[in-house]
C-alpha cells in the first residue's frame, strides 16, 4: 500500500496543485511557432522543479525548441527511474470551436479544458505532484528521480534521437516512465507495451516540363496525376494487402494470450465504426480482427495527393507533376530503412516511361515491442490498482510515440507507457480535456510506482 502520508498529501493539496498545473497551462507553447512561448514553457518547468521540488535542473538546448532535464539523486544505491514528457502543444485552431480559451485553462463538469490538459502537460504534471508529495510528506524520494522534458514531439520530434545520443549519460537509468497514452476505455486502465513505427514519405512524379493543354496534348503527354493514382492504387491487391515486395517478411504473428486477452476488452466493431460516421469497417487486410489490424498489422495510406488545378471552374490542363503524400504504419520487428528500399524498388517497376520518379523521406521511426514481466512493469501493474482500483489492462497501440524506442535502442532499458488519459479526451481538438479523477488516480500510480519500484512494502 502506498505510503499513507504520501495519500494524504497528495489529497490534500489538489487545490494547490492545480493552480501550479493551469500555469503551466496557459503558456502556449507551440513547437511549429518561434515565438518564445516554448523557451517560457521550458523555463518555466525548470525553475518548477528546482524551487518547488528541490531537482537539479537546466535547459537543454537544440536545434530547434529546448529540453528540460532534471534529477534529484537521493542514494548511489537507490534505483533510478526516468520520467520523460512534452510540454509542447498542437496549434489550437479553429478558435472559434472552443468554448473556452485555449490557453484559458477551465474545470467544467470534472473535467480540465485547455490546449495540453491531456497532451502531455496534465500527465506530466501527475508524476510532479507525486514527487511534490514524496518530498513534503514521505521523507524524501524512495528513488533516484531523472526527468526529460522534450519541446519538440508535436511537430515529429526531429532533434529527438541525437539529443538522447549525446545525453545518454544524462538519462541512464534503472526504468523510464513514458505518459503519453490512454486508457483502453473509460474505467479500463491500461499499460500500452507495443507501438507501431512509422515511414512517411513524399512521391512526386514529373511529366511535361510544364502545364500543358489537354486539347493539344492529351492522347500523347503522360498525365502524372493518372500515373499517379495507377501507382496508388497498384499498392494493394483486393484483399487489402500491401503488394511492396518483402512489405512482410518480419511481420510475426500474435500470440494465443495476446489475442484471448484482446478479446476479453470492452470493444464492439459496429459501435467504433458508427462513431466515424461509417456502416462499417473495411480498411485493412482480410481475416483479421479491428484490433489486430489497428494494433498489429502494418498499413499503407495515402494521405494526401496534390497537382494539377483545383480551383472553382474548369481548366482542360495535364499537370507537369503530381505530389502524394503517403504513411506506412510498421509493427515490431519490421525495419524502416528495409521498407525504403522495397518502395524505391516498387517505384522502379511502376513508374511509367517517360516520367520521373522522386521518393522524399520524411519521418521514420522505429516500431517498438516492451517486456510484460519486467520488474518495472510489475510495480506499474501494482501501482495502477492503487491509483484505479484494478490492475491494468496490456494493450497495443497502433500509434507512434518515438521516444519509447529510442529509450529502448540508445538508453538500453524499457520505458513503461503509464498513461491516464481517455479515449475522448480530444486530443489536438478544439475543447482537449483531461478528467481530474484521471489526474489525481495518475498522481497516486506515480507515487506508487516510485514506492514500488524501490522496494517498499
Amino acid at each position: 500500500m502506498l505510503d499513507q502520508a504520501v495519500l494524504q498529501h497528495l489529497q490534500g493539496n489538489r487545490d494547490r496543485q492545480l493552480e501550479k498545473l493551469f500555469e503551466l497551462l496557459s503558456i502556449a507553447g507551440i513547437a511549429s511557432r518561434n515565438d518564445g512561448q516554448c523557451q517560457r514553457a521550458a523555463q518555466w518547468l525548470a525553475d518548477y522543479l528546482q524551487q518547488e521540488l528541490g531537482f537539479q535542473a537546466r535547459i537543454a538546448e537544440t536545434q530547434g525548441q529546448p529540453n528540460v532535464l532534471g534529477e534529484c539523486i537521493k542514494s548511489d544505491d537507490a534505483p533510478t527511474v526516468l520520467i520523460y514528457g512534452h510540454y509542447d502543444v498542437q496549434p489550437p485552431d479553429p478558435l472559434e470551436l472552443w468554448d473556452t480559451g485555449p490557453f484559458e485553462p477551465a474545470i467544467r463538469n470534472g473535467y480540465i479544458y485547455a490546449r495540453g490538459a491531456n497532451d502531455d502537460k496534465g500527465q506530466l504534471f501527475a508524476h510532479l505532484m507525486a514527487i511534490k508529495s514524496w518530498q513534503q510528506a514521505g521523507g524524501g524520494l524512495p528513488v533516484n528521480v531523472k526527468v526529460f522534458f522534450e519541446g519538440e514531439e508535436e511537430i515529429g520530434s526531429p532533434n529527438l534521437e541525437p539529443f538522447v545520443a549525446a545525453h545518454a549519460k544524462d538519462l541512464s537509468a534503472d526504468a523510464a516512465l513514458v505518459s503519453d497514452s490512454a486508457f483502453f476505455a473509460k474505467d479500463v486502465p491500461s499499460i500500452t507495451y507495443a507501438l507501431r513505427g512509422l515511414v512517411y514519405i513524399e512521391l512526386t512524379l514529373r511529366g511535361p516540363s510544364r502545364d500543358v493543354h489537354s486539347g493539344q496534348y492529351g492522347g500523347a503527354v503522360a498525365n502524372p496525376l493518372n500515373a499517379l493514382a495507377r501507382i496508388i492504387s497498384q499498392m494493394h491487391d483486393d484483399s487489402g494487402r500491401v503488394t511492396i515486395p518483402g512489405f512482410y517478411d518480419d511481420v510475426n504473428d500474435l500470440t494465443q494470450q495476446e489475442l484471448d486477452s484482446w478479446q476479453k476488452l470492452p470493444f464492439n466493431e459496429n459501435a467504433f465504426a458508427s462513431e466515424l460516421g461509417l456502416h462499417a469497417l473495411a480498411g485493412g487486410e482480410d481475416g483479421y480482427s479491428a484490433l489486430e489490424r489497428l494494433w498489429a498489422r502494418p498499413t499503407l495510406d495515402c494521405n494526401g495527393i496534390i497537382g494539377g488545378y483545383t480551383a472553382p471552374g474548369p481548366k482542360t490542363v495535364i499537370p507537369s507533376t503530381a505530389l502524394a503524400k503517403i504513411s506506412m504504419r510498421l509493427v515490431p520487428s519490421q525495419n524502416p530503412e528495409h521498407i525504403v528500399r522495397q518502395i524505391e524498388e516498387f517505384l522502379s517497376r511502376h513508374t511509367p516511361s517517360g516520367m520521373q520518379a522522386e521518393l522524399s523521406v520524411m519521418t521514420k521511426a522505429r516500431p517498438v515491442l516492451l517486456q510484460t514481466d519486467s520488474p518495472a512493469m510489475s510495480a506499474a501493474k501494482a501501482a495502477y490498482a492503487e491509483g484505479f482500483g484494478q490492475e491494468p489492462a496490456l494493450i497495443r497501440c497502433g500509434a507512434s510515440v518515438p521516444v519509447t524506442e529510442l529509450i529502448q535502442r540508445l538508453l538500453g532499458i524499457d520505458a513503461v507507457l503509464m498513461g491516464f488519459g481517455l479515449p475522448d479526451d480530444r486530443l489536438h481538438s478544439p475543447n482537449e480535456r483531461f478528467a481530474l479523477d484521471q489526474l489525481y488516480g495518475g498522481a497516486i500510480a506515480s507515487a506508487a510506482f516510485m514506492q514500488n519500484f524501490a522496494g517498499r512494502q
